[in-house]
């Protein structure tokens, strides 16, 4: 198959895309920068260079790609990184979710592009009520807190938006949270805070998380090219509440356990919304993916995957 990677040179992508070239696709990676055609280069695809937030940019890289399979992979976390200014951290990949989204599926319509999977994410937009673990069949929240509001909007937009495109099979990607050399919880920035004793347990800490080992995303992205449609939930074995895998990874790093800090304290420091996060976000199953995608992953516990990057040399 032709497939146009959005979002080539990125967290998901540049695991993606080298997975679907030794598969036989002819993979094109689309990047906003010139500087990150040889990347894309060296990954075996065609760069095609266009800002995803021009529609005549993306229009004419789909025209010239010809893909039957256009994957959504755009983000944009560069700059500002303090999550107590939520939606403001969000902001451009949330341009990117309904913008970009739009641009893609216009451009996917036109030129006759069969099949669109597009990122989204598994953990804080379920809604907060109910069991711990939810699955694509449960509600998002109906009002999520203030700061959290526009980047939930996007989130539902993008869904709507790709499971929705008249003449399209549209697959949505719900990940987990991120982990891998480098990423997400092992972000060096991460990783540092709690060594510092900087990230608390908040309240209880009853809060449940899913995670997804980065290369195990990437595998469940690759099998989605070919198969499935609707929502998937794209998260590990093991759902844990926030007081029960902290502290785990702040023993595997070697670091002292992390501060308790009572939710009003919290609140009054880093906002509602992080209390929330911490007290009572929902996790998710992944039961849907493993039966009709045929997705297993190869980190099936957080427990494992940390254990082994916090044991490496992975520049933790």
């Amino acid at each position: 198959m032709r497939i146009l990677v959005a979002g080539a040179t990125g967290a998901i992508g540049s695991r993606l895309v080298p997975k679907l070239v030794r598969a036989g696709h002819a993979v094109t990676g689309l990047t906003r920068s010139a500087g990150k055609a040889d990347l894309v280069k060296s990954m075996g695809a065609e760069p095609a260079i266009a800002d995803a937030l021009d529609p005549q940019a993306v229009h004419d890289a789909v025209a010239a790609a010809r893909p039957d399979v256009i994957v959504h992979e755009l983000t944009d976390l560069k700059g500002e990184t303090d999550l107590r200014r939520f939606d403001r951290a969000f902001a451009n990949s949330n341009r990117l979710r309904t913008v970009g989204t739009d641009n893609l599926l216009v451009a996917a319509r036109e030129n006759g592009v069969k099949r669109i999977v597009a990122q989204s994410f598994c953990g804080w937009p379920y809604a907060r009520i109910g069991g711990s673990v939810k699955s694509e069949e449960d509600a998002l929240d109906p009002n999520p807190p203030a700061e959290q509001r526009r980047t939930l909007d996007a989130i539902r937009h993008l869904e709507h938006a790709v499971t929705t495109a008249p003449g399209l099979v549209g697959v949505v990607l719900r990940y987990g949270g991120f982990y891998g050399p480098g990423t997400g919880i092992f972000d060096p920035s991460m990783i540092d805070q709690i060594r510092r004793r900087q990230m608390p347990v908040i309240g209880g800490g009853t809060a449940w998380w899913s995670f997804v080992h980065i290369d195990d995303a990437a595998e469940a992205t690759a099998l989605a090219v070919e198969q499935g449609s609707g929502i998937y939930n794209i998260v590990d074995d093991d759902p844990a509440p926030v007081r029960t895998w902290l502290p785990a990874l702040a023993a595997m790093l070697g670091a002292k356990p992390p501060f308790r800090l009572p939710g009003w304290i919290a609140r009054l420091i880093a906002g509602d919304h992080l209390v929330a996060m911490m007290t009572e976000s929902r996790a998710g199953s992944n039961a849907k993916a493993k039966a009709e995608l045929g997705w297993q992953p190869r980190y099936a516990s957080w427990r494992q995957g940390f254990a082994g990057l916090a044991g490496a040399d992975a520049g933790i």
